[in-house]
C-alpha cells in the first residue's frame, strides 16, 4: 500500500498536467496543472460498448463454364499426346527422325521382329570389330609441322595453259624474231623510198660536219651544229614516209591474213579473241597505231621509249601474253603449223570467254 493520501497531484509522466490519486493508482483523465481541481475524485465516464460486427455478405457463386462440345471423329489427339509443358511418362523415348504415325488398323510387329537389312548389305567377316570411340576428354596430340598433311596448294594443281581456239600461244621468242624480220623488211623499203631524201639531207649536213671537224683539228672551240631549215624539212618528210611505209606493210596484212612476212616465216598468227574471222582493217589499224604511231615522236626520243615498253608488255600478261596493242584490238598471237592458215578448232561463241580472261 502507498502512504500517499488520495488527492490531486502532478502527473509524474507529464508535469504540465495533474491527475487524481486514489491511494492505489491514478484515476480519471488528466487536467492542466494550473487548473482548479474539483473536490473529490473525477467522474469516470464509461465508454459505450462496441457495436457487434455485421456479417460479411455472401459472394455469389461463379457461373459454371459450359462443357466444350465433343470433338468430331478423327480429330482426337494421337495416343500418348500430352499438352505442352507436361512431363513425359516414365520410359518414354523420342521417336527417330522421319517417324510417322501408323495408319488406323495397322498391327504391331510380333515380339522379336527385326528390320530386314538393306539391299546389298553383306555380313561382316568373322572377328570384325567396329571402330572404338576415343574416351571422354581425349584430344589429338600436337604434330610436328614437318608431319602436317600437305594442303592442296595451287602449285600442286598448275593452271593449264590457255589455248585460244585450240591453238597454243605464240612464244615470246617467236614474236621477237618475227618483229625483227619485219623491221628489216620495213628498213629495206625505207632505203628504196627514203633514199633520195636521205641523200639530199646528207648534202646539206656534210659541209657542216666538215667545218666542225676542221675546228676540232685546229684546236679551236667548235660552234654548235645547227641544222638548216631544209634539213629539218627533210627529216620530217623521212619520218612521215617511214611511218606510212610501216602502216602499209603491216595493217593490210594483219587485217586479211593475220600474218606479216615475219610472222609467216616464224609460224605465228594474229587472231581475234572471240572469233577466228579476219579482224578487218579498222581493228588492224588500231592495233598498229598503238605501236607504230609513236614513230612520229622519234625526234624527241619519246617514241622510242613507248615502243620499247610496248614490245615488253607481253611479259606482263602471263595468261594470254597480250601486248598493249593486242589488248587495244582484242587480239591474241597464236602459233600455227607451217602451211596452215586457219585454226584446226572452231572458235567458241562470244560470251564464253575462250582462252580465259582478256
Amino acid at each position: 500500500m502507498s502512504s500517499l493520501p488520495a488527492g490531486w497531484y502532478k502527473d509524474p509522466a507529464d508535469t504540465t498536467t495533474q491527475r487524481y490519486w486514489d491511494g492505489e493508482g491514478w484515476l480519471g483523465a488528466a487536467i492542466p496543472a494550473d487548473a482548479v481541481p474539483p473536490d473529490g475524485p473525477p467522474v469516470v465516464v464509461e465508454l459505450p460498448a462496441a457495436p457487434p460486427q455485421a456479417a460479411a455478405p455472401q459472394q455469389p457463386a461463379p457461373p459454371q463454364q459450359p462443357a466444350p462440345p465433343p470433338a468430331p471423329p478423327g480429330h482426337y489427339p494421337p495416343p500418348g499426346w500430352a499438352p505442352p509443358g507436361a512431363q513425359p511418362p516414365v520410359g518414354w523415348q523420342q521417336p527417330p527422325p522421319g517417324w510417322q504415325q501408323p495408319p488406323p488398323g495397322s498391327q504391331q510387329p510380333p515380339p522379336g521382329w527385326q528390320q530386314p537389312p538393306p539391299p546389298g548389305w553383306q555380313q561382316p567377316p568373322v572377328g570384325f570389330q567396329p571402330p572404338q570411340q576415343p574416351p571422354a576428354g581425349w584430344h589429338q596430340p600436337p604434330m610436328h609441322p614437318q608431319s602436317w598433311p600437305q594442303p592442296p596448294h595451287a602449285y600442286l594443281y598448275p593452271t593449264p595453259e590457255a589455248r585460244p581456239h585450240g591453238l597454243a600461244l605464240a612464244g615470246l621468242g617467236q614474236r621477237l624474231l618475227a618483229r625483227l624480220i619485219d623491221i628489216v623488211v620495213v628498213l629495206m623499203l625505207n632505203v628504196v623510198v627514203n633514199g633520195w631524201f636521205a641523200y639530199q639531207w646528207w648534202q646539206d649536213f656534210h659541209p657542216i660536219l666538215t667545218n666542225y671537224m676542221d675546228q676540232l683539228r685546229a684546236g679551236a672551240e667548235p660552234a654548235m651544229i645547227e641544222p638548216t631549215s631544209r634539213m629539218s624539212s627533210l627529216e620530217l618528210a623521212m619520218i612521215l614516209i617511214a611511218t606510212l611505209l610501216w602502216l602499209l606493210y603491216e595493217a593490210p596484212a594483219i587485217a586479211g591474213r593475220g600474218q606479216t612476212l615475219g610472222k609467216m616465216i616464224v609460224g605465228i598468227k594474229v587472231v581475234g579473241v572471240h572469233s577466228t574471222a579476219p579482224i578487218g582493217f579498222r581493228r588492224a589499224f588500231g592495233r598498229w597505231a598503238q605501236l607504230g604511231a609513236w614513230t612520229l615522236l622519234w625526234w624527241c626520243l619519246v617514241g622510242f621509249v613507248m615502243q620499247f615498253l610496248d614490245s615488253l608488255s607481253p611479259t606482263f600478261d602471263q595468261r594470254l601474253r597480250q601486248a598493249w596493242h593486242d589488248k587495244s584490238a582484242s587480239t591474241v598471237v597464236v602459233a600455227v603449223p607451217h602451211g596452215a592458215t586457219q585454226p584446226t578448232v572452231e572458235a567458241a561463241p562470244r560470251g564464253e570467254n575462250p582462252g580465259g580472261p582478256e
